[in-house]
């Protein structure tokens, strides 16, 4: 039996995927949690054999906590479940080690055997999200550009930003400038939204 645990914030989806994987004679829902900052703890308690994670949660996002996961070396498998086609979401889901990537529209039957796959040491890309991960090639902001950008999505100033990173306002306004220019935006909302739309930040 593959012991799993559910991690989304709509509950009606986290309760249709728990029914219908606990149809499968070979899979049992352990755990369900509804917030990012809840996995943690339920996989201490229920020690599950595969964490699907959302990764859009309260508390924190589903590629954060896979990271925390890989981190404190927990041995649970992880599988990433998004309605969000970002193709920076699947490279930073691989270096977390995320072994399973799968749209949440996949059917019943994809989500079952991308489980039994990764249980078994084995990996599941969905194949449309793998092949728009690869024509978008790398993340081109540095982390510092990316954590300006994230600031400015939150509606933080520029002194602000500085002051937070412990900068000058002059070197944020450089990093500002930069992520602009790499990302083809002619301002810094727009900058952000690229970014949010590839995954990056």
């Amino acid at each position: 039996m593959i012991r799993i645990l559910l991690a989304d914030d709509e509950h009606l989806i986290r309760g249709a995927v728990a029914a219908l994987l606990g149809l499968q004679p070979d899979l049992e829902v352990v755990a369900e949690v509804g917030r990012g900052d809840q996995v943690l703890d339920a996989v201490a308690e229920h020690d599950p054999d595969v964490a699907v994670l959302d990764i859009d949660m309260p508390g924190a996002d589903g590629l954060t906590v896979a990271e925390r996961l890989h981190e404190t070396g927990a041995r649970c498998a992880v599988c990433i479940l998004t309605s969000l086609g970002r193709p920076g979401y699947l490279r930073r889901a691989m270096a977390a080690g995320v072994r399973g990537f799968i749209a949440k529209d996949a059917p019943a039957e994809d989500l079952a055997a991308a489980v039994r796959k990764i249980h078994a040491g084995g990996r599941y890309l969905d194949a449309e999200l793998a092949a728009t991960a690869m024509a978008a090639g790398d993340n081109p902001l540095t982390e510092r550009e990316r954590e300006v950008l994230r600031l400015v999505g939150k509606g933080v100033e520029a002194p602000r930003i500085a002051a937070t990173l412990h900068l000058s306002e002059g070197t944020v306004r450089n990093y500002l400038s930069s992520a602009m220019t790499k990302l083809g935006a002619g301002n810094r909302l727009a900058a952000v939204r690229a970014a949010e739309d590839m995954g990056w930040i």
